[in-house]
């Protein structure tokens, strides 16, 4: 069956087209500046990229343009749309929903009702369904969650401690994020260490990053929090701090909650220590040339990352793999050396040349000898995972 992903974001929608009977990436790409001024870019395998301007003023118009891409008769990888099986839809955010789900019209309600607990990503996601559903009604539409990989966490684990009242009436709660990408990399793991039964903890490192510890293959625990807000410093967002922070700062400052939700979100991370940038790279090079700011903003990234995995090994009562992976963790073997450093007490320690060397896009282990927990560099596939479900539920 060929499966097409989409992930649709508030101007944007990329997609993938996958053969699942070949486990392929027919073609790929994405369309940007929706309801501007259009820009898309389709890519297939050994072949040169096609991009070009073109007027979407809305997600149809997208998905539309999407679909003549993958039939054209010189940039197409099919010969007609009715080869298409089915559509998996990636959601940030999927509330109480537990699991991946065929969309129907119940499930759309309910995720419009919870569009103000992921503003940014809901409505997109949503407006990218009800677009893919207008031009192809008579196949199954799967929506998969990145919240859902943690709908198996303890109650301890995902209530907080505030009145019970606020998660009874607004679901106030540990969601956690990237769960899509987690599963992904936990399970290689495991399957890496032929142990489907492995204490892993993995490491979605990016301009957004979140940490989980998963054993027996579910997650257990997650530094994400109610929002993607939480837990370790983040490009431009604070991660963990305080609660009483803001409002510290709101009392001081005058500021409204917009004001300050834009204050976390927005100028806090690497780019509020810094004052640099919010790249992780940018911040690595003011740091080489001597930039105290830029150098504590990453010391402040590593001592956070190495807290959260040093709590999943007491939690976990020990840990068989680390797993870096996303942009930061796949790429960057310095951050991936300030974690593992000095954490040779709980069995932790990695190669320092298969680290400094290690080649991207593939499965590497930086192991280093001796070590009892082994370390991995995975690189993420949260679109496969996406459209493993999509098959699942489409047979």
């Amino acid at each position: 069956m060929k499966i097409l992903v989409v992930n649709a974001g508030s101007s944007s929608l990329k997609y993938q087209l996958f053969d699942m009977d070949k486990g392929a990436v027919l073609a790929k790409g994405n369309c940007e500046r929706i309801g501007i001024d259009g820009v898309v870019t389709h890519k297939r395998p050994q072949k040169a990229d096609y991009k070009t301007s073109a007027d979407f003023p809305d997600h149809r118009a997208a998905i539309e343009c999407v679909l003549k891409l993958l039939t054209d008769k010189d940039l197409g990888v099919i010969s007609d749309v009715k080869e298409i099986g089915a559509v998996g839809h990636r959601f940030a955010h999927g509330g109480e929903i537990r699991k991946s789900t065929l969309l129907g019209d119940r499930e759309i309600e309910y995720l419009e009702s919870i569009a103000d607990l992921n503003p940014l990503h809901g409505p997109p996601a949503i407006s990218g369904f009800k677009a893919c559903k207008e031009v192809m009604p008579y196949i199954n539409h799967v929506g998969v969650f990145d919240t859902s990989y943690y709908s198996d966490m303890k109650e301890e684990a995902f209530i907080y401690p505030i009145p019970y009242e606020l998660y009874e009436e607004y679901k106030i709660r540990r969601y956690g994020f990237h769960g899509t990408s987690h599963r992904y990399v936990a399970a290689k793991a495991a399957e890496l260490l032929g142990n489907r039964n492995a204490k892993i903890i993995t490491c979605h490192l990016g301009n957004g990053s979140s940490v989980t510890a998963t054993m027996n293959g579910k997650a257990i625990d997650t530094s994400m929090g109610f929002t993607p807000q939480d837990g370790v410093p983040m490009g431009t967002r604070s991660g963990a701090i305080d609660p009483t922070v803001p409002l510290y700062v709101m009392k001081k400052k005058g500021l409204t909650v917009e004001e300050t939700e834009k204050l976390l979100n927005n100028q806090s991370g690497l780019l509020g220590v810094s004052g640099v940038s919010s790249d992780c790279r940018d911040v690595e090079t003011a740091a080489e040339n001597g930039n105290a700011r830029a150098q504590l903003a990453l010391k402040i990234l590593i001592h956070n990352i190495r807290k959260i995995i040093g709590s999943y090994i007491a939690e976990m009562n020990g840990a068989d793999a680390i797993v870096f992976t996303a942009g930061i963790g796949e790429n960057d073997s310095s951050i991936r050396a300030g974690v593992c450093a000095d954490m040779t007490w709980l069995g932790v320690g990695i190669d320092e040349e298969l680290n400094a060397n290690c080649p991207r896009g593939e499965c590497v282990e930086i192991s280093g000898k001796g070590a009892k927990v082994r370390t991995f560099v995975i690189p993420t596939n949260e679109e496969y995972m996406i459209a493993l479900d999509t098959l699942n539920l489409s047979k």
